[in-house]
C-alpha cells in the first residue's frame, strides 16, 4: 500500500500543522451549548422538516453533515419519529416507505438486503454513523436507531470501498441514539400477528455542568409467532450511547448487543427456466420445514472524537468493532422441477464467526479567498475484516410449493470445514485516503466540488477444508465533480459525476486464463436534478444513468474478462413535508430502465436485469383528525411492477401492490405522556411474490408477508 502513503501523511501533516495555530479560548465566558447529536458533532443532528419525518439534512461522507440544498446528491432521512410511527422492527421495515428502495433478501438465508436504482445494497455494507460493517450483518433492530439516511447514487469516493462490494446504487447510513436535551423515560409494549409480544425500554439523561455528560439506554425484546403459519421470531437487544460535549471538544461512544432468531421460516423459491412463475401461494401458509432456524448474535461498538483546532478547522477520528456469531440450520432454497410446484430442498448448516475492526481520521476546514469559499475535506480509513465459516449439506429431498411435506431431519453427508470450529475463509483489507474542496462562489449560490480517493483493496480467500489461499491485492483511484447552483433560497439544481469501486473478478476454472487477477472495476455514475425547500414542503426530480462493468467468458475463446456492462438509467420523483396544516405526505416513484449491455455471446443483450421492476411507487399520508385532539390516522399505498426472473426474460413477476393503514392515539394519564398505536399491514390481504432476487445475477423469489396487524402502546414518565 505505498500508494497510500502521501496522502495519509498529507492528512497528518495538515492536522498537525492546524493545530499550532489554535487559538486559546477564556473558559470563563465560553458556554457550550447541547443539542441532541449523534456523531460527536458541533452541530449536532440537521433540524427536521415540516411534518417531522424526514430531516433537513445528513451525513455526506467524507464531506461531514449537510443541508440536502446545498448537496450535490439525492438523499432522504428518515426520523425516530417515523421510525416510532411506523412501528418498524427493523431497517427493512423503515426503507418500505422509500420510493427508490425495495426490499429483498439474501440468496439462500433470511438477511435483510435493499435494493437502490436496481442494485443491491448488501446489511453488511450498512454503516453505523459512517463506519462500515459494525452493526449485525443479517437484521438491525430498528430501536438501536435514531436516523436512517438513504443516500442514492454511486459513493465509493464518500464513504469508501464496502466490504460487500456494494455501493454502487446507493448507500445506508444508520446513527445512533443520543440523550436529547429532556430527560427520557419511555416504556413500550406491543402485540402482534402470531401472539408475538413486545416490550421495550428508552432511558435518557443530561447531568454534570451545563448538561454536557449524556447518557442514552435502550433495551427491548420481541418474541412469538408472526402471521406466517407455524414461524416463530426473537429479538433482543441491548445499547448504550454516551457522549461529552467539552470546550472545544466532544466525544461519544456507543456500545450495543443485539440477538436475532428465526424458526420455520419459508425459503426462497427457484423455478425451472422450462417453467412458468408459479402463483405466488397463500401469504399465511408455511412451506418451511419445523427444523429450520436461524440464529445470529453480535455485540458491536464505536468511539468517536471532534475536536476543534482552530477557528473553522476541525480534527475527527473514530474506532469501531464487531464480534459476530451465526449459526443456521436452514432449508435451502426451494427449486422447483415441475409445474405443480413440486420440487426439492436439501439441508444446509452453516456457522460463522466475523470479527470486525474499523477506524477513519479526518479533518475538515473552511477558509475563504478573494474570489471563493473553500470547504477542505481530508479523511484516512481502514477496515479489516476476518471471517471464519464452516457448512455441512445434505442430499435433496422431495417437497412442493403448494402442498409441502413434513421431512424428517435429513443426514449431512457433505462438509466444508468443522462446523464446531469454523475457520478463516475471508480476509478483507481495506485501506483508502481522499481529499475533496467543496467551493462557493457567487456568495455561495454556485457550489463545485471536486475530489479523489484512493483506495486499496486486499481480500484473501481459503479454500474449505484444505485452508489454500487465493490473494487479491489492487487498488484504484475514484474521482468526483458535482455542482449545486442555488436558483432561488426555495431551488437549487445540482449534477454530479461520480464513480463506485468493486473488488475485480479472478477467472474461474472453466477460463482459458484462469486465476488471473483483474483490477478493480468502476461504475460510472452521472446525475441531475432539482430540489425544492418550499418550508412546509419538499420536492426532487433526479435523472441519473450508471454502467457497471461486468465480467463474461467469452464462448468462443473461453477468455474471461470484464467485457460485459450493466446499465441502469432512471428518473427519481420524492415529495415530503406538511402542505397543509395536520397533513403530512411523503412518498415518490421511480422509473427505472436496467438493461443488460453487453453479454456473453451477446445472448441476453438488450434484456432487462433480472429483479429490477421498470416503476416503483410509494405514497404515505398521515392526517391529524380535526376535532380529536391527538388522534392520526395514515395511509400507505406501494406499487411494483412486473420483474424478470432470469437473464432471458422469459420468465417474469406480475406487478403487484399493496395497502398498509395505521391510527395512533397521543393523550396524557395521571400526567403521563401515552400514545397508542396501531398498524395493519398488507390491508386487502394480496398474495404476492414480493422480489425476483437480490444477489445479483439470481433469480429467486421471496413471497410477500401476509396481512399482519401489530398494537403498541407507549407511556414516558
Amino acid at each position: 500500500m505505498p500508494a497510500l502513503k502521501p496522502l495519509t501523511i498529507g492528512v497528518l501533516s495538515a492536522l498537525t500543522a492546524l493545530s499550532s495555530q489554535a487559538q486559546t479560548t477564556d473558559d470563563a465566558v465560553q458556554t457550550v451549548v447541547v443539542s441532541a447529536s449523534a456523531d460527536a458533532s458541533a452541530a449536532g443532528l440537521s433540524k427536521t422538516f415540516a411534518g417531522g419525518q424526514v430531516a433537513k439534512g445528513g451525513r455526506v461522507g467524507l464531506l461531514g453533515t449537510m443541508d440536502i440544498m446545498d448537496t450535490p446528491f439525492n438523499s432522504t432521512n428518515y426520523t425516530q419519529q417515523f421510525i416510532q410511527d411506523q412501528q418498524a422492527h427493523s431497517v427493512a421495515d423503515v426503507l418500505q416507505s422509500d420510493p427508490g428502495v425495495r426490499v429483498a433478501r439474501g440468496f439462500g438465508n433470511y438477511q435483510e438486503l435493499y435494493v437502490i436504482r436496481g442494485f443491491p445494497v448488501n446489511s453488511d455494507d450498512l454503516a453505523y454513523n459512517g463506519l462500515n460493517g459494525v452493526l449485525p450483518r443479517q437484521y438491525i433492530a430498528a430501536e438501536l436507531l435514531e436516523r436512517v439516511e438513504v443516500f442514492r447514487g454511486a459513493n465509493t469516493f464518500l464513504n469508501g470501498a464496502t466490504p460487500g462490494g456494494g455501493g454502487i446504487g446507493g448507500a445506508i447510513n444508520l446513527l445512533p441514539k443520543r440523550a436529547p436535551n429532556q430527560d427520557l423515560t419511555e416504556v413500550s409494549a406491543g402485540l402482534q400477528s402470531g401472539r408475538q409480544t413486545y416490550l421495550a425500554t428508552d432511558i435518557a439523561r443530561r447531568f454534570g455542568e451545563e448538561n454536557r455528560y449524556g447518557v442514552r439506554v435502550n433495551a427491548a425484546q420481541r418474541k412469538g409467532g408472526t402471521g406466517i403459519d407455524d414461524e416463530n421470531r426473537e429479538v433482543q437487544l441491548a445499547a448504550a450511547g454516551v457522549d461529552y460535549r467539552g470546550r472545544g471538544f466532544r466525544l461519544s461512544a456507543d456500545l450495543g448487543w443485539q440477538t436475532s432468531k428465526l424458526h420455520q421460516s419459508r425459503p426462497a423459491v427457484n423455478v425451472d427456466a422450462s417453467l412458468a412463475v408459479p402463483a405466488a401461494p397463500d401469504a399465511t401458509a408455511s412451506y418451511g420445514q419445523p427444523w429450520d432456524y436461524s440464529s445470529e448474535r453480535d455485540v458491536f461498538g464505536t468511539l468517536r472524537g471532534e475536536w476543534d483546532v482552530a477557528t473553522d478547522v476541525v480534527a475527527w477520528a473514530a474506532v469501531g468493532g464487531r464480534r459476530g456469531s451465526e449459526l443456521n440450520r436452514l432449508a435451502s432454497t426451494l427449486n422447483l422441477n415441475n409445474a405443480n410446484g413440486g420440487g426439492q430442498i436439501r439441508r444446509f448448516d452453516n456457522a460463522r464467526e466475523d470479527h470486525v475492526k474499523t477506524a477513519e481520521l479526518g479533518l475538515r476546514a473552511a477558509l475563504r479567498t478573494a474570489s471563493a469559499s473553500h470547504k477542505l475535506a481530508m479523511t484516512t480509513t481502514g477496515f479489516d475484516l476476518d471471517s471464519r465459516n464452516a457448512y455441512a449439506t445434505s442430499a435433496y429431498q422431495n417437497t412442493s410449493l403448494y402442498q409441502p411435506l413434513v421431512l424428517a431431519l435429513p443426514v449431512l453427508t457433505t462438509f466444508g470445514n468443522d462446523l464446531a470450529a469454523p475457520r478463516t475463509t475471508n480476509q478483507v483489507k481495506l485501506v483508502s485516503a481522499a481529499i475533496a474542496d467543496s467551493m462557493g462562489f457567487l456568495d455561495d449560490r454556485l457550489l463545485l466540488t471536486v475530489g479523489v480517493r484512493h483506495q486499496n483493496i486486499k481480500q484473501t480467500g481459503y479454500a474449505y477444508n484444505t485452508g489454500k489461499p487465493t490473494v487479491y491485492n489492487e487498488a484504484a483511484n475514484t474521482p468526483i465533480a458535482a455542482i449545486v447552483y442555488k436558483v432561488t433560497p426555495k431551488v437549487s439544481l445540482y449534477a454530479n459525476r461520480v464513480e463506485s469501486l468493486q473488488q475485480g473478478p479472478v477467472a474461474g476454472s472453466t477460463a482459458a486464463n484462469r486465476n488471473q487477477v483483474f483490477a478493480p472495476y468502476k461504475s460510472v455514475q452521472k446525475e441531475a436534478g432539482v430540489k425544492l425547500d418550499a418550508g412546509r414542503y419538499g420536492a426532487t426530480a433526479a435523472l441519473f444513468a450508471t454502467s457497471q462493468p461486468m465480467g463474461v467468458l467469452n464462448p468462443a475463446t473461453k477468455i474471461f474478462g470484464i467485457d460485459g456492462e450493466q446499465r441502469n438509467r432512471g428518473l427519481e420523483l420524492t415529495a415530503y413535508g406538511e402542505p397543509v396544516r395536520g397533513l403530512r405526505v411523503l412518498g415518490g416513484a421511480t422509473l427505472l430502465d436496467a438493461t443488460q449491455q453487453r453479454t456473453a455471446g451477446g445472448l441476453t443483450d438488450g434484456k432487462d436485469v433480472i429483479g429490477v421492476p421498470r416503476t416503483q411507487a410509494n405514497l404515505s399520508l398521515d392526517w391529524s383528525v380535526p376535532g380529536v385532539r391527538g388522534l392520526s390516522v395514515s395511509a400507505r399505498a406501494l406499487h411494483t411492477s412486473s420483474q424478470a426472473v432470469n437473464a432471458a426474460n422469459t420468465q417474469n413477476l406480475p406487478s403487484w401492490n399493496r395497502l398498509d393503514a395505521s391510527a395512533r392515539y397521543a393523550f396524557k394519564a395521571d400526567g403521563h405522556e401515552v400514545v397508542l398505536r396501531a398498524r395493519v399491514d398488507n390491508l386487502t390481504a394480496r398474495d404476492y411474490w414480493a422480489s425476483a432476487g437480490g444477489s445479483q445475477g439470481a433469480g429467486y423469489l421471496v413471497l410477500g408477508a401476509p396481512r399482519t396487524f401489530g398494537l403498541t402502546a407507549s407511556t414516558e414518565f
